[in-house]
């Protein structure tokens, strides 16, 4: 069934459909603009999702202005299903750049990392942990500025590994910590933003199954894989910041986004080799 109105918003047209719901594109008819609402499913065999707890995450992130940021603009329910209202990106997200581009150019790297490091810090500075920072969830605007979005999306949303246990998040950018399903805190978006910085780099993720537990379990236990193994062109700093921010341990991780965003900028300016001296 085709859906064409959800509560006042005009749906256009469905962008993308996946296992955490619907995404469409939709008119505000009372502001004028069109607006991206994301439609949460829900997995009958979870726990029945709390209503009130919603609307809080939702006033939560909401509450998140930042220029780097994705605004949330309204919030709601369908049916059964919540949905998130938020502004329109026009062209689109970091997997999309990744496949028209191929191969981004380093200072161009580090100004995306320094966009979504400053916007984490910025929620973290609030008790807000992303807990799903990936390419598809960095969009850009018509500018081409890098926001990143979907904040406290995944902690309502659960991916269940081989042996039927629910974790929160995406397995090939999960910390060791989220994969264990411990307590997390800002430290495991910094172990992600390594992970999508190894992939910009490589063109590859550092590691990869068809089994989701075989998955989880690698970034658990195994070494960090070595990007000049892949692209021998790589300069050795860049490994240097990956090992950091993909520590297992998050204590020796960088402490915050923006001291990961500040050491990938000075290796790709080579201010890293000055200060090295």
């Amino acid at each position: 069934m085709t859906i064409k109105q959800i509560g006042r918003y005009e749906v256009e047209r469905e962008l993308a459909q996946g296992g955490m719901g619907l995404i469409f594109l939709a008119r505000d008819p009372y502001m004028h603009r069109q607006v991206i609402i994301k439609v949460l499913i829900y997995n009958r065999t979870m726990e029945e999702y709390n209503r009130e707890f919603f609307q809080q995450e939702a006033e939560l992130i909401a509450s998140l202005e930042h220029p780097a940021i994705v605004p949330v603009y309204d919030f709601g329910w369908h049916g059964q299903q919540p949905y998130i209202v938020m502004r329109y990106m026009s062209e689109g997200t970091l997997d999309d750049l990744i496949k028209k581009k191929g191969e981004l150019k380093l200072t161009e790297i580090a100004h995306i990392m320094k966009r979504v490091a400053e916007a984490l810090d910025a929620a973290h500075a609030k008790n807000i942990i992303h807990r799903d920072v990936k390419p598809s969830n960095i969009l850009f605007d018509n500018t081409g500025e890098a926001f990143l979005s979907d904040f406290g999306i995944a902690k309502s949303q659960k991916i269940v590994d081989d042996e039927g246990e629910w974790l929160v998040g995406t397995p090939a950018y999960m910390s060791p910590e989220q994969t264990k399903g411990d307590n997390v805190d800002g430290r495991s978006d910094v172990y992600a933003l390594g992970v999508v910085l190894y992939r910009l780099l490589t063109g590859q993720l550092p590691f990869s199954s068809d089994s989701t537990t075989a998955l989880l379990n690698a970034h658990s236990t195994l070494p960090i894989p070595d990007v000049r193994k892949v692209k021998d062109n790589i300069p050795a700093a860049w490994q240097e910041v990956i090992t950091k921010a993909m520590a297992k341990d998050r204590n020796e991780r960088y402490q915050t986004a923006g001291d990961f965003a500040r050491d990938v900028q000075e290796v790709a300016t080579g201010k890293w080799f000055l200060r090295k001296l």
